[in-house]
């Protein structure tokens, strides 16, 4: 029987297709392979050249592949900090020249910043920053470094913070939107946002207690780091912004110079010839030197697993179509009940940067925790925020670190639902429901809740709060309930604030809860530890080609890329509305909400 031309041709063209592909697949894993394996040679007498902007996520998979083919940016604070504990050790690495532009970090992780140059400067070894323009966030890192340094035609925007609260009620009330809610403590004012015009006396009395905290150790920082009196800071502040002659001046930057002087002064401290050309070496290179091949990063197994963004059921994501990472519950437990089960963990470290979310989510976390704690030692290290569900999952782990600047309390929970009728009205949709059950409509966007409904919903609220979240806290921190009923009511502290009122343990960032890990597992303290990422990071390859449920194809992930770098030249502004209208979406199911009370910005 012979075979038709039609069939022969297409038998030819699926192997060739076949082929391609299979070449393909070895082509992108050979590259990996060589990305991934293959050491940059640093010269002896180099400066590391550290690059500070952007949002700085606590933590990103770097994946060489990945930023080749699609431009991906993989910095994030946890890469910045152990680029300086390798600088700090390698014989090669002379200074390091942190080229600091506009960045979203938080104050938290700003601290943590400057722990890890000081700590580097142990080395004797000189770290010199470099800035065109400096705002309040950029000159509080800069002022841990040995020497600062401002363009010429660059200018000190130091001018004090602004605290920003958004509200949305009169767009909604144009809209014909209002939401029916129910919120426990005084200080628990989430939605108010959507269901005020202005800010309430309790939401202003925390602003107001935040802004003090924070702009008095923004003062005293920079007061002793460049030798001046906290009231002549002050004085500065209130004249600023400064030019960069005005700031070299006022004793706040040592000079004014462009990027290439700055070098030659390097070049000049580490002994270079005039005719010399400065050896850099760029982050993207250095982070190809394993901390193994320093000596670091080795011996006993410690955990680390990070909960990064607002706490929902489900699955983690990096991105989504708002840009954000998500912390999901299926992800965590399981990433806690794997470090618990893995013999060779000695202990866990629980990062978190989460304003919170959904309460179950956030109690499922709390019980893997509760778990784990049973078998092996868990140490919280709070980042930016660790706040209502984000403090929720951290309450009951053997020890909790904050930095003086983090976000965390918010003790309380609210719920409720959006009601669509007058917008519905207005576009001329009509919405009818035939119901079995005295509370089969409680969750009806069209209709308020009745007053069956409400009461109902209302116990669903108050039995979480004062059941769960309370008496877990009281038990996680060694304190009645009354207590913590009376340092709760949905209020918000800074790291400072929240230590003074036993919520917090001690200050410090990653390092030292690894630190503090380490001794709760009696790991010797002149030994060293190797830090495990708690669900294994899973490069681009793995995501095309793994077997999991959550693979997918190179062009889905591009596309996910994409939609998030669109996401994220939107607005400011616009990004937390469709963030939290997001999370209120979830409202409409029923879920109770242990989030933050206002999405706090502090410029």
């Amino acid at each position: 029987m012979t075979m038709s031309r039609t069939r022969k041709t297409i038998l030819i063209i699926s192997g060739i297709v076949l082929t391609l592909l299979l070449v393909s697949v070895i082509g992108l894993a050979l590259l990996f392979y060589a990305l991934r394996n293959n050491e940059p040679s640093v010269a002896n007498n180099s400066v590391l050249v550290l690059q500070l902007s952007g949002a700085l996520p606590d933590y990103v998979p770097e994946d060489p592949l990945a930023n080749r083919l699609f431009g991906n940016d993989d910095q994030s604070l946890t890469s910045l900090l152990t680029q300086f504990r390798k600088a700090k050790i390698d014989k090669r690495i002379s200074a390091v020249l942190l080229d600091i532009n506009s960045t979203a970090a938080g104050w938290a992780k700003a601290d943590e910043l400057r722990e890890a140059i000081a700590d580097f400067r142990t080395s004797n070894k000189p770290v010199y920053a470099f800035m065109e323009v400096g705002g309040n966030r950029e000159y509080y890192i800069a002022t841990a470094c040995d020497r600062i340094y401002v363009a010429p035609a660059g200018e000190l925007t130091i001018n004090g913070f602004a605290a920003e609260a958004t509200f949305y009620r009169g767009a909604l009330d144009k809209l014909g939107i209002y939401l029916d809610v129910y919120q426990i403590g005084k200080y628990k004012n989430a939605p108010d946002q959507f269901t005020r015009k202005e800010m309430s006396e309790a939401q202003r009395e925390v602003i107001n207690a935040l802004l003090d905290d924070r702009f008095n150790r923004f003062i005293d920082t920079i007061a002793t780091a460049r030798k001046r009196s906290s009231e002549d800071v002050r004085t500065l502040v209130d004249n600023a912004p400064l030019s960069a002659r005005q700031a070299q001046e006022a004793g706040l930057i040592d000079a004014t110079k462009y990027r290439n002087e700055v070098e030659d002064e390097l070049k000049q401290r580490l002994g270079y010839k005039d005719d010399d050309k400065l050896k850099r070496v760029r982050a993207a290179e250095y982070r190809g030197v394993s901390p193994e091949s320093l000596g670091l990063n080795k011996g006993e197994r410690i955990a680390i697993i990070y909960a990064s963004g607002n706490i929902l059921s489900g699955s983690s994501g990096g991105g989504g179509p708002f840009g954000d990472q998500t912390v999901g519950s299926d992800t965590v437990v399981k990433a806690i009940n794997d470090a618990r089960n893995d013999k060779a963990i000695r202990a866990i470290v629980l990062r978190v940067d989460s304003p919170g979310g959904s309460a179950l989510a956030s109690d499922v976390i709390w019980g893997a925790v509760e778990a784990a704690k049973q078998r092996k030692p868990v140490v919280v290290s709070m980042s930016d925020v660790a706040a209502s569900g984000g403090y929720y999952i951290a309450t009951n782990a053997n020890r909790i670190l904050a930095q003086p600047s983090t976000i965390t309390g918010s003790i309380g929970v609210f719920g409720g639902k959006p009601v669509l009728k007058g917008f519905y009205d207005w576009i001329g949709v009509n919405n009818q429901y035939v119901l079995r059950g005295k509370n089969a409509g409680m969750l009806r966007e069209t209709e308020p809740f009745t007053p069956t409904e409400r009461a109902k919903y209302e116990e669903t609220i108050r039995r979480i709060y004062y059941d769960d979240f309370l008496p877990k806290v009281a038990a996680g921190r060694g304190r009645d309930v009354e207590y913590i009923h009376s340092i709760a009511q949905g209020r918000v502290w800074s790291g400072v604030q929240a230590k003074e009122r036993g919520l917090v343990d001690e200050f410090g960032g990653l390092d030292r809860a690894v630190d503090v890990a380490k001794q709760l597992a009696n790991i010797s303290a002149d030994k060293g530890v190797r830090r495990v990422i708690f669900p294994a990071p899973r490069t681009l390859l793995e995501q095309v080609f793994g077997s999991s449920d959550e693979d997918t194809s190179l062009a889905e992930l591009k596309i996910k890329w994409q939609q998030q770098a669109a996401f994220n030249a939107l607005p400011e502004d616009v990004r937390r509305t469709l963030r939290y209208a997001a999370i209120f979406d979830r409202m409409k199911r029923g879920e109770v909400m242990a989030l933050m009370p206002f999405d706090l910005q502090i410029k």
